[in-house]
């Protein structure tokens, strides 16, 4: 089967991002696309003061275009991740859609990106986020899908869960950023994938430059070997 990335710019108009989006989501499915991935924030811009003002409820705006742009094209849709509120909290989160277009799976990013680099870069997710608290898998006619979200890609024993649970890829949105990307972007991916003996996927929004947090892009697929 075949498996597309999309390595989308990001804006600071949501409903733009969306439809930016769900076009590129028809544009692979045209190209024999089964499964797309969306990027990690893919309809918001990254940081943690944005999360606030971009979330939404799921079901809600953005994830209605995205059952709707699955089921048109009849893929799977593994929809990057949106910042969800929930019961006054929230999370970064990636849902899935089947080629029906009902909604598969949700999963929370488990491991908020908090770091500081001396002089590089310094986030804190935990600001404003939660983490998430469960293991997300879904089922296709072509293999077992686990999901994660960039950070998440740091912790093996989260990929060697989903490789003991049947998973034969993983799939990670992630924004890895200008100081992380070129040291470990693919490190990581290539680590997780020879350990497991899984193929492994990730998503990037695209690099901008003008960005208050630069992507390092680079959107990457790794097999097992």
């Amino acid at each position: 089967f075949r498996l597309a990335l999309i390595q989308l710019q990001v804006s600071s108009v949501k409903s733009d991002n969306v439809t930016r989006a769900c076009g590129l989501v028809q544009e692979a499915a045209a190209q024999g696309a089964k499964i797309v991935s969306l990027p990690e924030c893919f309809n918001s811009p990254y940081g943690t003061k944005y999360f606030p003002e971009y979330a939404e409820k799921i079901p809600g705006e953005s994830t209605q275009k995205l059952s709707e742009v699955a089921k048109e094209c009849g893929i799977y849709l593994i929809g990057g991740s949106i910042p969800e509120e929930d019961a006054g909290k929230l999370y970064n989160t990636c849902t899935v859609f089947g080629p029906d277009g009902t909604l598969l799976v949700k999963y929370r990013k488990l491991h908020l990106f908090d770091i500081d680099v001396p002089g590089k870069i310094t986030f804190q997710e935990s600001e404003t986020l939660s983490p998430g608290d469960s293991f997300s898998t879904f089922d296709t006619p072509y293999c077992r899908v686990g999901l994660g979200i960039c950070y998440d890609m740091r912790f093996a024993e989260l990929a060697q869960v989903y490789a003991q649970r049947g998973c034969q890829l993983l799939v990670y949105p992630g924004a890895f950023n200008m100081t992380t990307g070129p040291a470990h972007w693919e490190l990581l991916q290539r680590g997780r994938a020879v350990d497991n003996q899984v193929y492994v996927a990730t998503a990037s929004p695209a690099r901008d430059d003008q960005a208050s947090y630069v992507a390092w892009g680079h959107s990457t697929i790794v097999s097992p070997w």
